[in-house]
């Protein structure tokens, strides 16, 4: 028995169906497999999957087309994508393959002109240096890190009569910089080396000094690499942040070179000057190396010292901790219960041991000319050796005072029961003395001559009595008084008290 009909869709295929194919299916199918291997042929990428995507602002941008190259160091990394206007500036969208990957936020832009087989423009891009930031895709360059290509009519818009005419006579004077002889005046600011040479001749003898100066340029170029990685790197990235700034200011930039003109121009009006301050330069360069050396031996004890203070620096809160107790001590001592009240007394005290040190001050004037008598005159007359003939003691003057005390006590012996008693050859009856007028001031006796009698007549006085009386001046100071010679003239005058 026949199965219907409608039961055939929900049954298998038969079997003799199965060798048949759909001719529509295969050919839409080959169809499908040749435009996928010709997208990979020629696009090289995955449908539906975007590269690196980066936008730039231009000034301008008509120069570039969609599809146009874009290159590092002359190798295609992507292409431009799109070309739009965003006000008075052009923005390209880039696609960047992971070949010109990672790019960094001070990566720049540069619209060049391919080789004359090429023809059109790329776009030539810096990725920019490693301590930048990396960017994302999708982000955009600013205005200041893009440049514009040069095109030949700007060239010759800048070309014009007196850039030309300016031009000739750059190269008539560099000719003649190069060809023409010194004058007299020219060759005495010139070295002797190449006095009487013209430019080219003194160039060429400049080339002998070459492998000095590339040597130099050598150590120059490795002292620019740094000392550690990432110097010379750090210093691009820095350069690049100034040339940057000075491409956003292209006025102010302007007014800087004719400054720089203007500057430069007092350099040559101070040719002399600047010629002997250079001639200074090496004694002041040697004078600078020698600090270096100097400074270059006082590195090792500097570092020995900060190595031999780093145990006080560790111990420092230590010391601190155990100050701070003494603090308190001292803080303490210094209240009003202590030292405090000390200084009260002290500060009620100084105003009466100001007057007492006022007061002394008189004192110790007049202690101080006491002094300077006794230096100038006391002691030296005390110390002074009498020549009295046979009667010479031999010794200082001050110790005759005392001998002479000594024997006025001798003769002062009690030799009769009646007690110690001082005998002088002094009597009623005799032979008459009289002596010179009396010199003591303010007294009642002053210019009075005194009269006696010894019953012996005097032996004589010595130093001999002067016809004049000296000069007294009781109001000049005693350590302004001269010392008379008590060995002069006078001290051997006759002993009869005459002449």
């Amino acid at each position: 028995m026949k199965a219907p009909s409608f039961w055939r869709r929900y049954d298998r295929t038969p079997v003799v169906e199965l060798g048949r194919s759909n001719p529509t299916r295969v050919g839409a199918l080959v169809l499908l497999i040749i435009a996928i291997v010709v997208f990979f042929g020629f696009t090289k990428r995955i449908p539906f999957k975007h590269d690196f995507r980066l936008k730039a602002v231009f000034s301008s941008a008509l120069d570039v087309r969609p599809s146009s190259p874009v290159r590092i160091a002359g190798v295609d990394v992507g292409k431009v994508t799109a070309v739009s206007r965003e006000g008075n500036a052009g923005v390209i969208t880039m696609e960047i393959t992971p070949g010109g990957l990672p790019i960094h936020s001070d990566a720049t832009v540069k619209i060049r002109p391919r080789t004359f087989l090429e023809g059109n423009w790329f776009a030539e891009l810096q990725p920019g240096s490693p301590s930048a930031k990396v960017l994302h895709s999708g982000a955009t360059l600013p205005i200041t890190q893009t440049a514009d290509p040069v095109q030949l009519d700007q060239v010759l818009d800048t070309l014009n009569t007196d850039t030309r005419a300016n031009l000739q006579n750059f190269l008539i004077g560099f000719g003649d910089g190069f060809t023409r002889k010194p004058d007299a005046a020219e060759n005495a600011e010139q070295d002797p080396e190449v006095q009487g040479l013209n430019g080219a001749q003194a160039l060429n003898k400049a080339y002998q000094r070459g492998p000095s100066s590339l040597r130099a340029t050598a150590v120059l170029n490795q002292a620019i690499s740094g000392t550690v990685p990432h110097d010379l790197s750090k210093l691009v990235l820095s350069i690049g942040k100034v040339t940057a700034a000075l491409n956003v200011h292209e006025q102010q930039l302007g007014e800087l070179i004719v400054n720089f003109n203007a500057f430069f121009r007092s350099f040559a009006t101070e040719s002399a000057a600047l010629h002997q301050t250079i001639s200074e330069l090496p004694s002041s360069l040697f004078a600078i190396d020698r600090g270096f050396v100097a400074l270059g031996a006082a590195l090792p004890p500097t570092r020995e010292f900060a190595l031999d203070i780093l145990p006080g620096v560790k111990n420092t809160n230590a010391m601190i901790a155990a100050t701070i107790p003494w603090i308190e001590q001292v803080k303490a001592s210094v209240g009003p219960e202590e030292l405090g009240g000390v200084s009260e007394g002290l500060v009620e005290a100084a105003p009466v041991l100001a007057k007492i040190n006022a007061e002394q001050t008189p004192l110790y004037n007049e202690a101080n000319l006491l002094n300077k008598c006794q230096t100038n005159d006391i002691f030296p007359a005390g110390n002074t050796r009498i020549q009295d003939g046979n009667s010479t003691s031999g010794v200082e003057d001050y110790k005759e005072f005392w001998y002479s005390l000594v024997g006025l006590n001798s003769i002062g012996q009690s030799f009769d029961g009646n007690g110690s008693m001082a005998q002088f050859l002094l009597s009623s009856s005799g032979q008459t003395l009289r002596s010179a007028p009396v010199s003591i001031l303010n007294t009642n006796l002053q210019g009075v001559r005194l009269l006696g009698k010894s019953s012996l007549p005097p032996l004589g006085t010595r130093p001999a009595y002067p016809s004049v009386e000296p000069p007294y001046n009781p109001k000049a100071p005693c350590y302004k008084q001269a010392l008379p010679n008590f060995n002069g003239p006078l001290s051997q005058g006759p002993a009869d008290g005459t002449g």
